[in-house]
């Protein structure tokens, strides 16, 4: 009798009257078969057919051994050990591949050196190679995604809370001066980025016994240029300008005419055209720009938005941080006429927002929400240029009244 091929995956059965059948490979249907899959009972002919016919199968298999073999397998605890060893070795070897991976050297012994014993370290401190990573950083954005982005207090809802006794002074405070004092260092030691800023701790005399003239009526205008660059410098320091008291300081004295060059804008238009021409500024333009002194401007309306308290407690802030960078400057030796010259600037822009701070309390309520319209009106000459790419200028002092704030260079 002949022998019958089978293409089948049926097995077959094979008896001395009945002849074996020859069964073709499933898998390469060439060969005739000569082994079963003990999962599937599929029909192969070689290791590669087997291999080849069903990947779950042949995993499975390799899997359920080894784990049996595992587990017939008492390691002891020298065996344990050296697979630690070779484990930590090839940790370390991949550290040391990362490192001869990356294009950027590490930072000299020196500059580590100081980062571990506490001392500042600033810019001049670094090697010529560590200033050039800096810079790469910084222009890649890579050092950005490394600080927690700052939400502005005035844009919480607890600054909506915010309210002062009739001398001016926060209703909650310590029972004594040195103990308000303390509290008041502790506080933005252990929290520089509290949520609402301290208020005064004494109470605010009457503006006339600060002065025996009237106070000037272009004030107003004198707020919101001082406004303008508190929050340009909490905005640029990420809330945290106790880091670089003389820095933050200095910043104020740059973006604000009245408290660094002496100004008298008498118009919002006046003084919102020189805060954003600093802005825009080649020192500054890197911080956004227009875009950026958009922000602010709706910064200092949501800050006249909420009233007088808000309004005394940000320039009751804004005096502690030019009080900080006088303190920072008069510490610092050697002392040279540039230092002296800072510090005397520093006094009397202290001065005149004391004498701002004092005059804010005694206003009324609906003036702020007036000039917070009037600040309102100014923004929208500015949000005509928004989107256009266009180069700009900024209007002089001459030019401003009765003239936009922005005009395109023909």
């Amino acid at each position: 009798m002949a022998e019958s091929i089978i293409t089948s995956d049926n097995p077959s059965s094979s008896s001395p009257l009945n002849p074996p059948s020859r069964i073709i490979c499933h898998v390469c249907q060439k060969q005739f078969s000569q082994y079963t899959c003990p999962r599937c009972n599929s029909r192969y002919c070689s290791l590669r057919c087997y291999k080849s016919h069903s990947l779950r199968c042949t995993e499975s298999f390799m899997r359920d051994n080894v784990v049996g073999e595992l587990g017939q397998m008492q390691p002891d605890d020298e065996t344990k050990q050296k697979m630690l060893d070779i484990l930590k070795r090839l940790h370390s070897e991949e550290e040391t591949d990362s490192m001869d991976e990356d294009d950027t050297t590490t930072l000299s012994d020196e500059t580590v050196q100081k980062i571990l014993s506490g001392d500042q370290v600033c810019f001049d401190d670094l090697s010529a190679e560590e200033k050039k990573q800096f810079q790469r950083a910084l222009a890649s954005g890579e050092l950005s995604k490394m600080i927690e982005p700052w939400d502005p207090w005035w844009l919480k809802p607890s600054a909506r809370t915010i309210s002062l006794s009739k001398e001016g002074t926060q209703l909650v405070q310590p029972l004594d001066k040195k103990e308000a004092l303390v509290s008041l260092e502790e506080d933005l030691e252990s929290n520089p980025s509290s949520e609402i800023p301290h208020g005064p701790e004494s109470p605010l005399p009457p503006v006339s016994k600060l002065s025996s003239t009237e106070p000037s009526p272009m004030l107003a205008v004198h707020l919101v240029d001082i406004l303008y660059s508190y929050c340009f410098t909490l905005r640029l320091y990420n809330g945290d300008w106790q880091s670089d008291a003389v820095g933050s300081a200095m910043v104020v004295l740059s973006v604000s005419a009245v408290l660094g060059q002496g100004g008298q804008p008498e118009t919002v238009l006046e003084a919102l055209s020189h805060c954003l021409e600093q802005t825009c500024s080649p020192a500054y333009r890197q911080m956004g720009g227009l875009q950026l002194g958009l922000i602010l401007i709706d910064d200092v309306i949501s800050l006249l938005s909420l009233g007088g308290p808000a309004l005394v407690y940000s320039l009751c802030d804004l005096q502690r941080l030019i009080q900080a960078g006088e303190r920072e400057l008069k510490s610092e030796k050697p002392k040279n006429s540039r230092r002296v010259e800072i510090r005397s600037k520093l006094k009397l822009a202290e001065r005149k927002i004391y004498f701002i701070m004092c005059w804010v309390h005694e206003q009324p309520g609906e003036a702020w929400s007036s000039l917070a319209a009037m600040v309102g009106g100014e923004k929208s000459s500015a949000m005509d240029y928004e989107g256009s790419k266009q180069p700009v200028k900024m209007s002089n002092k001459a030019e401003t009244r009765g003239r936009a704030l922005i005009e395109e260079i023909k």
